[in-house]
Protein backbone atom coordinates (compact mmCIF):
# COMPACT_ATOMS: atom_id res chain seq x y z
CA UNK A 1 0.00 0.00 0.00
CA UNK A 2 1.43 3.46 -0.75
CA UNK A 3 1.07 5.84 2.36
CA UNK A 4 1.77 8.90 0.19
CA UNK A 5 -1.53 10.19 -1.19
CA UNK A 6 -4.67 10.32 1.24
CA UNK A 7 -6.37 12.64 -0.63
CA UNK A 8 -10.15 11.86 -0.49
CA UNK A 9 -9.59 10.04 3.05
CA UNK A 10 -11.23 12.01 6.02
CA UNK A 11 -11.42 11.89 9.75
CA UNK A 12 -7.97 11.18 12.03
CA UNK A 13 -5.49 9.60 10.41
CA UNK A 14 -3.03 7.44 12.71
CA UNK A 15 -0.04 6.26 10.88
CA UNK A 16 2.75 4.33 11.91
CA UNK A 17 5.35 6.93 14.00
CA UNK A 18 2.58 9.24 14.67
CA UNK A 19 2.47 9.41 18.95
CA UNK A 20 -0.92 7.91 18.91
CA UNK A 21 -0.33 4.96 17.14
CA UNK A 22 0.87 2.58 19.40
CA UNK A 23 -2.14 3.20 21.95
CA UNK A 24 -4.47 3.65 18.94
CA UNK A 25 -3.68 0.05 17.44
CA UNK A 26 -3.97 -2.03 20.62
CA UNK A 27 -7.16 -4.20 20.96
CA UNK A 28 -8.47 -5.10 24.37
CA UNK A 29 -7.01 -8.21 24.34
CA UNK A 30 -3.49 -7.56 24.77
CA UNK A 31 -2.12 -10.89 23.61
CA UNK A 32 -2.94 -9.39 20.07
CA UNK A 33 -0.48 -7.82 18.30
CA UNK A 34 -0.70 -6.20 15.09
CA UNK A 35 0.23 -3.29 12.77
CA UNK A 36 -2.39 -1.74 10.57
CA UNK A 37 -0.66 0.69 7.98
CA UNK A 38 -3.46 2.81 8.78
CA UNK A 39 -6.27 4.19 11.58
CA UNK A 40 -9.19 6.02 10.57
CA UNK A 41 -10.65 7.41 13.10
CA UNK A 42 -14.28 8.42 11.55
CA UNK A 43 -16.37 11.52 12.75
CA UNK A 44 -19.13 11.39 10.46
CA UNK A 45 -20.68 8.73 8.12
CA UNK A 46 -18.59 10.28 5.26
CA UNK A 47 -15.96 10.00 7.17
CA UNK A 48 -16.68 5.95 6.87
CA UNK A 49 -18.07 5.85 2.92
CA UNK A 50 -14.39 8.01 2.01
CA UNK A 51 -12.26 5.01 3.81
CA UNK A 52 -13.85 2.58 1.96
CA UNK A 53 -13.67 3.80 -1.24
CA UNK A 54 -10.09 4.69 -0.26
CA UNK A 55 -9.45 1.54 0.51
CA UNK A 56 -10.66 -0.14 -2.50
CA UNK A 57 -8.60 2.76 -4.73
CA UNK A 58 -5.38 1.48 -3.05
CA UNK A 59 -6.34 -1.85 -3.08
CA UNK A 60 -5.75 -1.94 0.85
CA UNK A 61 -7.72 -4.41 3.02
CA UNK A 62 -10.27 -3.12 5.84
CA UNK A 63 -10.87 -4.23 9.39
CA UNK A 64 -13.67 -2.66 11.16
CA UNK A 65 -13.34 -1.24 14.64
CA UNK A 66 -15.99 -0.04 17.20
CA UNK A 67 -14.80 -1.29 20.99
CA UNK A 68 -11.36 -3.17 19.91
CA UNK A 69 -12.84 -6.36 21.80
CA UNK A 70 -12.72 -9.50 19.50
CA UNK A 71 -11.13 -12.17 20.96
CA UNK A 72 -8.98 -12.99 18.16
CA UNK A 73 -8.20 -9.72 17.21
CA UNK A 74 -10.35 -9.65 13.71
CA UNK A 75 -10.50 -5.99 13.80
CA UNK A 76 -7.25 -5.27 13.25
CA UNK A 77 -4.67 -6.66 11.56
CA UNK A 78 -1.11 -5.99 10.07
CA UNK A 79 -0.67 -3.92 7.08
CA UNK A 80 -4.37 -3.02 7.12
CA UNK A 81 -7.02 -0.37 6.83
CA UNK A 82 -9.32 0.25 10.34
CA UNK A 83 -12.09 1.83 10.34
CA UNK A 84 -12.45 3.06 13.25
CA UNK A 85 -16.49 4.47 14.15
CA UNK A 86 -16.06 4.61 18.18
CA UNK A 87 -16.24 8.25 18.04
CA UNK A 88 -19.70 7.60 16.08
CA UNK A 89 -21.45 7.29 19.64
CA UNK A 90 -24.49 9.49 19.93
CA UNK A 91 -27.73 8.40 21.63
CA UNK A 92 -31.30 9.16 21.54
CA UNK A 93 -33.90 7.91 23.40
CA UNK A 94 -37.51 7.84 22.14
CA UNK A 95 -40.21 7.01 25.23
CA UNK A 96 -42.99 8.42 22.83
CA UNK A 97 -42.16 5.30 20.60
CA UNK A 98 -40.29 3.38 23.04
CA UNK A 99 -37.09 3.88 20.86
CA UNK A 100 -33.56 4.22 21.42
CA UNK A 101 -31.36 5.20 18.31
CA UNK A 102 -27.70 5.34 18.83
CA UNK A 103 -25.09 5.40 16.12
CA UNK A 104 -22.62 1.93 16.04
CA UNK A 105 -19.78 3.37 17.67
CA UNK A 106 -20.98 3.56 20.85
CA UNK A 107 -20.15 1.40 24.39
CA UNK A 108 -22.23 -0.65 26.34
CA UNK A 109 -21.76 1.78 29.89
CA UNK A 110 -22.54 4.94 27.24
CA UNK A 111 -25.82 2.92 26.15
CA UNK A 112 -26.77 2.02 29.47
CA UNK A 113 -26.07 5.49 31.23
CA UNK A 114 -28.58 7.10 28.16
CA UNK A 115 -31.43 4.18 29.15
CA UNK A 116 -31.17 3.32 32.52
CA UNK A 117 -31.04 7.20 33.47
CA UNK A 118 -34.59 7.33 32.31
CA UNK A 119 -35.81 3.77 33.91
CA UNK A 120 -35.05 1.63 30.92
CA UNK A 121 -33.16 -2.10 30.82
CA UNK A 122 -31.34 -2.95 28.15
CA UNK A 123 -30.34 -6.53 26.66
CA UNK A 124 -26.41 -5.71 26.55
CA UNK A 125 -23.78 -7.25 27.44
CA UNK A 126 -20.89 -7.02 30.88
CA UNK A 127 -18.13 -5.53 29.60
CA UNK A 128 -18.50 -2.06 29.63
CA UNK A 129 -16.01 -0.81 27.02
CA UNK A 130 -17.13 -3.63 24.36
CA UNK A 131 -19.11 -1.77 21.22
CA UNK A 132 -22.45 -2.17 20.95
CA UNK A 133 -22.78 -2.98 17.18
CA UNK A 134 -20.35 -5.98 17.39
CA UNK A 135 -22.01 -7.32 20.44
CA UNK A 136 -25.62 -7.35 18.16
CA UNK A 137 -23.92 -8.16 14.69
CA UNK A 138 -23.50 -11.65 16.78
CA UNK A 139 -26.54 -12.25 18.40
CA UNK A 140 -25.15 -10.59 22.04
CA UNK A 141 -25.11 -12.53 25.06
CA UNK A 142 -25.96 -10.83 28.65
CA UNK A 143 -27.65 -10.85 31.57
CA UNK A 144 -31.01 -9.51 30.55
CA UNK A 145 -31.49 -12.31 27.48
CA UNK A 146 -33.33 -15.21 29.09
CA UNK A 147 -36.49 -12.36 29.23
CA UNK A 148 -35.92 -10.20 26.83
CA UNK A 149 -33.84 -12.06 24.16
CA UNK A 150 -30.66 -11.44 22.57
CA UNK A 151 -29.15 -8.29 21.65
CA UNK A 152 -30.41 -8.70 18.20
CA UNK A 153 -33.83 -10.01 19.08
CA UNK A 154 -35.13 -5.91 19.90
CA UNK A 155 -33.14 -4.61 16.57
CA UNK A 156 -36.15 -2.49 14.53
CA UNK A 157 -33.73 -0.88 12.04
CA UNK A 158 -30.29 -0.17 11.07
CA UNK A 159 -28.13 1.48 8.88
CA UNK A 160 -24.93 0.41 6.77
CA UNK A 161 -22.03 1.71 4.42
CA UNK A 162 -21.83 -0.99 1.77
CA UNK A 163 -18.92 -1.18 -0.82
CA UNK A 164 -19.94 1.46 -2.85
CA UNK A 165 -19.23 3.72 -0.17
CA UNK A 166 -23.45 4.58 0.12
CA UNK A 167 -25.95 4.98 2.83
CA UNK A 168 -28.35 1.54 3.09
CA UNK A 169 -31.08 1.57 5.42
CA UNK A 170 -32.00 -1.79 6.81
CA UNK A 171 -34.89 -3.61 8.68
CA UNK A 172 -37.93 -6.15 7.62
CA UNK A 173 -39.13 -3.82 4.81
CA UNK A 174 -35.88 -2.22 3.28
CA UNK A 175 -33.10 -4.68 2.36
CA UNK A 176 -34.42 -7.16 5.12
CA UNK A 177 -32.72 -10.57 3.65
CA UNK A 178 -29.50 -8.40 4.86
CA UNK A 179 -31.52 -7.39 8.28
CA UNK A 180 -31.71 -11.00 8.90
CA UNK A 181 -27.76 -11.46 8.27
CA UNK A 182 -27.03 -8.39 10.44
CA UNK A 183 -28.50 -10.24 13.22
CA UNK A 184 -25.80 -12.74 14.50
CA UNK A 185 -23.52 -12.53 11.45
CA UNK A 186 -23.04 -9.28 10.61
CA UNK A 187 -19.84 -8.86 12.54
CA UNK A 188 -17.05 -7.33 10.16
CA UNK A 189 -19.16 -8.79 7.27
CA UNK A 190 -21.50 -6.74 4.09
CA UNK A 191 -20.87 -3.44 4.99
CA UNK A 192 -19.71 -0.90 7.69
CA UNK A 193 -22.75 -0.47 10.37
CA UNK A 194 -23.33 3.16 11.45
CA UNK A 195 -26.64 3.38 12.92
CA UNK A 196 -29.21 1.13 15.39
CA UNK A 197 -32.43 1.66 16.01
CA UNK A 198 -33.96 -0.62 19.30
CA UNK A 199 -37.24 -1.54 20.90
CA UNK A 200 -37.05 -0.46 24.81
CA UNK A 201 -37.78 -3.07 27.00
CA UNK A 202 -40.73 -1.79 29.99
CA UNK A 203 -39.41 0.38 32.13
CA UNK A 204 -37.94 -1.38 35.63
CA UNK A 205 -37.88 -0.11 39.00
CA UNK A 206 -35.36 -3.05 40.86
CA UNK A 207 -33.48 -5.39 39.47
CA UNK A 208 -31.80 -8.18 41.79
CA UNK A 209 -27.61 -8.49 41.27
CA UNK A 210 -26.82 -12.09 43.07
CA UNK A 211 -23.44 -14.05 43.40
CA UNK A 212 -22.61 -17.44 43.59
CA UNK A 213 -19.20 -17.88 45.16
CA UNK A 214 -17.14 -21.06 46.73
CA UNK A 215 -13.56 -20.76 47.51
CA UNK A 216 -11.30 -23.17 48.22
CA UNK A 217 -13.63 -25.64 46.07
CA UNK A 218 -12.37 -29.25 44.99
CA UNK A 219 -13.14 -30.14 41.61
CA UNK A 220 -15.79 -32.77 43.24
CA UNK A 221 -17.37 -29.73 44.22
CA UNK A 222 -16.85 -27.91 40.70
CA UNK A 223 -18.99 -31.02 39.24
CA UNK A 224 -21.50 -31.08 41.59
CA UNK A 225 -22.26 -27.52 40.40
CA UNK A 226 -22.47 -28.56 36.63
CA UNK A 227 -24.62 -31.54 37.93
CA UNK A 228 -26.87 -29.24 39.19
CA UNK A 229 -27.11 -26.64 36.99
CA UNK A 230 -27.71 -29.01 34.23
CA UNK A 231 -30.94 -29.76 35.85
CA UNK A 232 -31.78 -26.32 37.26
CA UNK A 233 -32.07 -24.55 34.05
CA UNK A 234 -34.67 -26.95 32.22
CA UNK A 235 -37.57 -25.16 34.30
CA UNK A 236 -35.54 -21.90 35.45
CA UNK A 237 -37.94 -18.77 35.38
CA UNK A 238 -37.20 -16.56 32.64
CA UNK A 239 -36.58 -13.45 34.46
CA UNK A 240 -32.71 -14.95 35.84
CA UNK A 241 -29.95 -15.17 33.66
CA UNK A 242 -26.54 -15.65 34.87
CA UNK A 243 -23.15 -17.36 34.20
CA UNK A 244 -20.72 -19.45 36.41
CA UNK A 245 -16.99 -19.54 36.15
CA UNK A 246 -15.32 -22.87 37.64
CA UNK A 247 -11.63 -21.57 37.87
CA UNK A 248 -8.24 -22.27 38.87
CA UNK A 249 -6.08 -18.75 39.56
CA UNK A 250 -2.53 -18.06 40.35
CA UNK A 251 -4.16 -16.43 43.46
CA UNK A 252 -7.14 -18.31 44.52
CA UNK A 253 -6.33 -21.79 43.57
CA UNK A 254 -10.24 -23.65 42.68
CA UNK A 255 -12.90 -21.86 43.30
CA UNK A 256 -16.88 -21.34 41.96
CA UNK A 257 -17.66 -18.16 41.37
CA UNK A 258 -20.78 -16.87 39.40
CA UNK A 259 -23.27 -13.67 39.25
CA UNK A 260 -25.99 -12.44 37.37
CA UNK A 261 -29.36 -10.67 37.02
CA UNK A 262 -32.73 -11.14 38.43
CA UNK A 263 -35.94 -9.29 37.46
CA UNK A 264 -37.69 -9.93 40.82
CA UNK A 265 -37.31 -9.89 44.58
CA UNK A 266 -34.54 -10.50 46.51
CA UNK A 267 -36.33 -13.00 48.37
CA UNK A 268 -37.10 -14.74 44.98
CA UNK A 269 -33.51 -15.15 43.90
CA UNK A 270 -32.82 -16.54 46.97
CA UNK A 271 -35.04 -19.11 46.99
CA UNK A 272 -34.31 -19.66 42.65
CA UNK A 273 -31.18 -20.30 43.97
CA UNK A 274 -31.66 -22.53 46.63
CA UNK A 275 -30.58 -25.65 45.23
CA UNK A 276 -27.19 -24.90 45.44
CA UNK A 277 -26.75 -24.54 49.19
CA UNK A 278 -25.72 -28.09 48.41
CA UNK A 279 -22.24 -27.30 47.60
CA UNK A 280 -21.09 -26.87 51.06
CA UNK A 281 -19.69 -23.36 51.83
CA UNK A 282 -20.93 -22.01 48.48
CA UNK A 283 -21.77 -18.26 49.44
CA UNK A 284 -24.93 -17.03 47.65
CA UNK A 285 -25.60 -12.55 47.88
CA UNK A 286 -27.80 -10.52 46.55
CA UNK A 287 -29.29 -7.04 46.70
CA UNK A 288 -32.00 -4.78 44.71
CA UNK A 289 -30.71 -2.12 42.65
CA UNK A 290 -31.67 0.30 39.62
CA UNK A 291 -30.70 -1.43 36.26
CA UNK A 292 -28.08 1.33 36.40
CA UNK A 293 -26.51 0.64 39.87
CA UNK A 294 -26.66 -3.22 38.76
CA UNK A 295 -24.85 -2.97 35.23
CA UNK A 296 -22.32 -0.04 36.92
CA UNK A 297 -21.71 -2.64 39.60
CA UNK A 298 -20.73 -5.51 36.96
CA UNK A 299 -18.78 -2.94 35.07
CA UNK A 300 -16.72 -1.77 37.32
CA UNK A 301 -15.05 -5.39 37.78
CA UNK A 302 -13.44 -5.72 34.67
CA UNK A 303 -9.85 -4.49 34.14
CA UNK A 304 -9.05 -2.02 31.55
CA UNK A 305 -7.37 -4.97 29.38
CA UNK A 306 -6.47 -8.56 29.68
CA UNK A 307 -3.73 -11.27 27.72
CA UNK A 308 -5.90 -14.01 26.80
CA UNK A 309 -7.40 -16.87 24.76
CA UNK A 310 -10.85 -17.73 24.90
CA UNK A 311 -13.75 -19.43 23.10
CA UNK A 312 -17.24 -20.88 23.32
CA UNK A 313 -19.20 -23.65 22.65
CA UNK A 314 -22.94 -24.99 22.27
CA UNK A 315 -24.63 -27.35 24.89
CA UNK A 316 -27.50 -29.26 24.16
CA UNK A 317 -27.46 -32.63 26.02
CA UNK A 318 -27.30 -33.45 29.77
CA UNK A 319 -23.77 -34.83 30.71
CA UNK A 320 -23.27 -38.09 33.03
CA UNK A 321 -21.35 -38.62 35.85
CA UNK A 322 -18.18 -39.64 33.58
CA UNK A 323 -18.03 -36.51 31.23
CA UNK A 324 -19.01 -34.18 33.94
CA UNK A 325 -15.89 -35.45 35.75
CA UNK A 326 -13.73 -35.06 32.38
CA UNK A 327 -15.39 -31.16 31.57
CA UNK A 328 -14.28 -30.21 35.17
CA UNK A 329 -10.58 -31.73 35.23
CA UNK A 330 -9.87 -29.23 32.31
CA UNK A 331 -8.90 -26.59 34.68
CA UNK A 332 -7.33 -28.63 37.18
CA UNK A 333 -3.64 -27.97 36.35
CA UNK A 334 -3.21 -24.52 34.37
CA UNK A 335 -0.98 -24.11 31.44
CA UNK A 336 2.63 -22.32 32.79
CA UNK A 337 1.78 -18.64 33.86
CA UNK A 338 -1.50 -18.86 33.71
CA UNK A 339 -3.18 -16.18 36.54
CA UNK A 340 -7.10 -17.31 35.29
CA UNK A 341 -7.74 -20.67 33.79
CA UNK A 342 -12.05 -21.04 33.55
CA UNK A 343 -14.44 -23.33 32.39
CA UNK A 344 -17.34 -20.46 31.88
CA UNK A 345 -21.26 -21.95 31.74
CA UNK A 346 -23.63 -18.85 30.27
CA UNK A 347 -27.48 -19.64 30.80
CA UNK A 348 -29.45 -19.88 27.38
CA UNK A 349 -33.21 -20.35 27.28
CA UNK A 350 -35.92 -18.37 27.86
CA UNK A 351 -36.86 -15.87 25.43
CA UNK A 352 -33.67 -16.73 23.03
CA UNK A 353 -35.36 -20.41 22.14
CA UNK A 354 -38.96 -18.42 21.54
CA UNK A 355 -37.34 -17.20 18.16
CA UNK A 356 -36.81 -20.20 15.30
CA UNK A 357 -33.11 -20.46 14.63
CA UNK A 358 -33.92 -19.70 10.58
CA UNK A 359 -35.96 -16.56 11.85
CA UNK A 360 -32.38 -14.60 12.54
CA UNK A 361 -29.20 -15.69 11.50
CA UNK A 362 -28.39 -16.70 15.14
CA UNK A 363 -28.82 -20.39 14.71
CA UNK A 364 -28.17 -22.02 17.80
CA UNK A 365 -31.49 -20.83 19.98
CA UNK A 366 -32.04 -24.59 21.22
CA UNK A 367 -28.71 -24.49 23.05
CA UNK A 368 -29.45 -25.17 27.19
CA UNK A 369 -25.76 -22.73 27.67
CA UNK A 370 -22.40 -21.70 26.31
CA UNK A 371 -19.80 -23.55 27.69
CA UNK A 372 -16.65 -20.88 27.51
CA UNK A 373 -13.18 -22.32 28.14
CA UNK A 374 -10.08 -19.59 28.82
CA UNK A 375 -6.70 -18.78 29.87
CA UNK A 376 -5.24 -15.16 30.99
CA UNK A 377 -1.38 -14.60 31.37
CA UNK A 378 0.45 -11.49 32.12
CA UNK A 379 4.29 -12.25 31.05
CA UNK A 380 4.11 -12.39 26.96
CA UNK A 381 6.47 -15.15 27.17
CA UNK A 382 4.31 -17.95 28.20
CA UNK A 383 1.45 -17.03 25.51
CA UNK A 384 2.49 -19.84 23.60
CA UNK A 385 1.94 -22.38 26.91
CA UNK A 386 -0.97 -20.94 27.34
CA UNK A 387 -2.71 -21.01 23.54
CA UNK A 388 -1.85 -24.53 23.42
CA UNK A 389 -3.75 -24.82 27.24
CA UNK A 390 -6.55 -23.87 25.42
CA UNK A 391 -6.59 -25.54 22.24
CA UNK A 392 -6.08 -29.41 23.61
CA UNK A 393 -9.17 -28.73 25.80
CA UNK A 394 -11.13 -27.28 23.04
CA UNK A 395 -10.33 -30.02 21.07
CA UNK A 396 -12.19 -32.11 23.55
CA UNK A 397 -14.98 -29.87 24.35
CA UNK A 398 -15.69 -29.86 20.31
CA UNK A 399 -16.71 -33.43 20.88
CA UNK A 400 -19.27 -32.66 23.08
CA UNK A 401 -20.64 -29.81 22.19
CA UNK A 402 -22.24 -27.96 18.76
CA UNK A 403 -21.43 -25.01 17.49
CA UNK A 404 -19.17 -21.99 18.24
CA UNK A 405 -20.38 -18.50 19.28
CA UNK A 406 -19.14 -16.26 17.09
CA UNK A 407 -18.93 -13.41 19.77
CA UNK A 408 -16.52 -16.09 21.22
CA UNK A 409 -14.19 -16.89 18.25
CA UNK A 410 -11.74 -19.53 17.78
CA UNK A 411 -8.97 -18.89 14.81
CA UNK A 412 -8.69 -22.74 14.68
CA UNK A 413 -12.20 -23.86 13.78
CA UNK A 414 -11.53 -26.04 10.95
CA UNK A 415 -15.36 -25.28 8.83
CA UNK A 416 -16.00 -21.95 10.94
CA UNK A 417 -18.88 -20.66 8.63
CA UNK A 418 -20.60 -23.96 9.72
CA UNK A 419 -19.53 -23.56 13.37
CA UNK A 420 -20.49 -20.06 13.48
CA UNK A 421 -23.27 -20.14 11.50
CA UNK A 422 -24.74 -23.43 11.20
CA UNK A 423 -27.53 -24.69 8.10
CA UNK A 424 -27.74 -21.17 8.18
CA UNK A 425 -24.52 -20.72 5.95
CA UNK A 426 -25.73 -20.77 2.52
CA UNK A 427 -28.40 -18.32 2.98
CA UNK A 428 -25.78 -15.99 4.39
CA UNK A 429 -23.21 -16.67 1.60
CA UNK A 430 -26.11 -15.70 -1.26
CA UNK A 431 -26.46 -12.48 0.54
CA UNK A 432 -22.87 -11.54 1.18
CA UNK A 433 -22.39 -12.14 -2.71
CA UNK A 434 -25.48 -9.86 -3.33
CA UNK A 435 -24.38 -6.85 -0.86
CA UNK A 436 -20.99 -7.22 -1.04
CA UNK A 437 -19.88 -9.17 -4.36
CA UNK A 438 -15.77 -8.08 -4.58
CA UNK A 439 -15.42 -9.00 -0.95
CA UNK A 440 -14.24 -5.43 0.24
CA UNK A 441 -15.14 -6.97 3.74
CA UNK A 442 -12.84 -9.55 3.86
CA UNK A 443 -11.07 -11.11 7.22
CA UNK A 444 -9.78 -14.13 8.20
CA UNK A 445 -12.93 -15.57 9.21
CA UNK A 446 -15.51 -14.02 7.13
CA UNK A 447 -18.55 -14.83 5.35
CA UNK A 448 -17.39 -16.09 1.58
Amino acid sequence: MKLDNFKGLTGEIVLPGDEKYEEARQEWNRAIQKFPSIIVYCCSYEDVSNAIKWAQKHSADIRIRSGGHHYEGYSIGNGVLVIDISRLNAVIVDEKRNLVTMQAGIQNKDLYDAVGSKGYPFPGGTCPTVGVSGFVLGAGWGFSSRLYGLGCDSLVELEMINYKGERLKVNNKENSDLFWACKGAGGGNFGVMVSMTFKLPPKVDQVTLFQLYKPNATTKEQREFLRIWQKWLVNLDNRMTLNTSLYNSSSEGLAIYGRGFFYGTKEQTEKLLKVYKKIEGLQISAKSLTFLEAVREIESTYPPYEKFKSTGRFVYKEYDREELEAIVSLVRKPAKGSVYAALTVYSMGGQIRKVSKTDTAFYYRKARYILGIQSVWEDPLVAKENKKWVEKRFNYLETITKGSFVNFPYRDLKNYQKAYFGRNVERLQRINKKYDPRSVFSFPQSIR
